[in-house]
């Protein structure tokens, strides 16, 4: 075991759950296709990292699917809200003797293994490590040890997740990753050609 792990959020892929904000725009079905291309990229990246890889389902756990059991450790995400899902999360994973640990989510496009790497190596002189979203959200969040009121108080999902999670930083040594866009809106997707083949016609 290395010191050092990754914990990968993603729900299961199904009709209507998954990107909604995007499928209200280009439907329920076209959304769930956009998202299985985004799980994939997430495995694409993240399956030959250094360090070990957690992924936490948001349902059930599922083997033999694209998260290949002898790369990805499996768990399911506790019941409550973000916040709730992360905190536990990571608390399991320092329990288990991990000294480094992180979270990004399944659906970021522009997210490179370099990115990944170079979070998980900033834990080693910094007390966290945080990569900001366009959006004012955070797309990776890497932590030496557990700060429970970065988990508590946040209006998850809106423009000032980033702001407030600074705020409750303090002084703390704080490493910064390359701004990310994820994927939420049809905007997000709309002048990138991979997403092409997901778009109805009527929207090109």
């Amino acid at each position: 075991m290395t010191d050092a792990a990754l914990i990968i959020f993603t729900r299961n892929p199904e009709l209507g759950k998954c990107k909604t904000r995007l499928a209200a725009t280009i439907g329920d079905a076209n959304a769930l296709e956009v998202y299985k291309f985004l799980l994939d990229h997430t495995v694409a990246i993240t399956e030959e990292l250094p360090f070990d890889r957690y992924v936490f389902y948001s349902e059930q756990l599922h083997r033999d699917d694209r998260w290949n059991d002898t790369i990805f450790k499996k768990e399911v995400q506790v019941s409550g809200d973000l916040g709730q899902k992360m905190q536990a999360a990571f608390e399991l994973l320092f329990s288990k003797g991990y000294s480094r640990v992180a979270v990004i989510g399944s659906d970021l496009f522009d997210l490179r293994s370099e990115d990944l790497i170079s979070g998980l190596e900033m834990l080693q002189d910094h007390e966290v490590v945080l990569g900001p979203a366009q959006d004012g959200g955070y797309y990776f969040l890497g932590l030496t040890e557990m700060h429970p009121q970065l988990f508590k108080n946040k209006n998850w999902g809106t423009d000032t997740v980033y702001k407030d999670t600074l705020n409750d930083l303090g002084e703390k040594k704080l490493g910064k990753l390359p701004v990310r866009n994820d994927i939420d809106y049809f905007e997000d997707i709309k002048d990138k050609p991979e997403f092409k083949p997901f778009i109805p016609k009527h929207l090109l």
